[in-house]
């Protein structure tokens, strides 16, 4: 039993299959918005050396009193759930090993505005100026504004 009767359905099939195979390939197999995945936003103190951290890392003179209390720029703060200390060679250091040792840090908040990520400085890194120094208490907020108003 022949199911094709007419050959010439079976060369039109194939030659359709074929020019739609090739139309495919005019297009692209992925996604546009998966062709540019952004990149964290960091501030490179590699330059100088050093590592890379992200924007709004704020930096100070860091000690551990006992943990999780610890000493920011002279005043009492404190470390937040799961908070991490990286040592200079970007290990991870227990807060118990370096009570009552200053040093000067990199440290990021979380939205509560305890420490979060904490990096012991390089020599180099220490060198390096940060755009952060000077920042408010709670960096976590992109839009703070300076303008006040007057309620007379």
């Amino acid at each position: 039993m022949n199911r094709c009767k007419n050959p010439t359905n079976a060369l039109t099939f194939i030659a359709l299959c074929a020019l739609v195979a090739g139309a495919a390939g005019g297009f692209p197999l992925a996604a546009s918005a998966q062709d540019e995945v952004p990149r964290p936003q960091t501030q490179n103190e590699s330059l100088v050396g050093g590592r890379n951290f992200p924007i709004g890392t704020l930096r100070g003179k860091f000690m551990v009193t006992n943990a999780p209390d610890v000493e920011l720029d002279g005043r009492p703060d404190r470390l937040g759930a799961g908070a991490r200390i990286r040592s200079a060679q970007n290990m991870l250091v227990m807060p118990g090993a370096i009570i009552g040792q200053k040093y000067l840090v990199n440290y990021t908040r979380d939205a509560a505005g305890l420490l979060r990520e904490v990096w012991i400085l390089t020599p180099d890194e220490a060198s390096a100026s940060r755009e952060s120094l000077n920042k408010p208490f709670l960096n976590i907020w992109p839009f703070t504004s300076n303008d006040t108003v007057n309620t007379q």
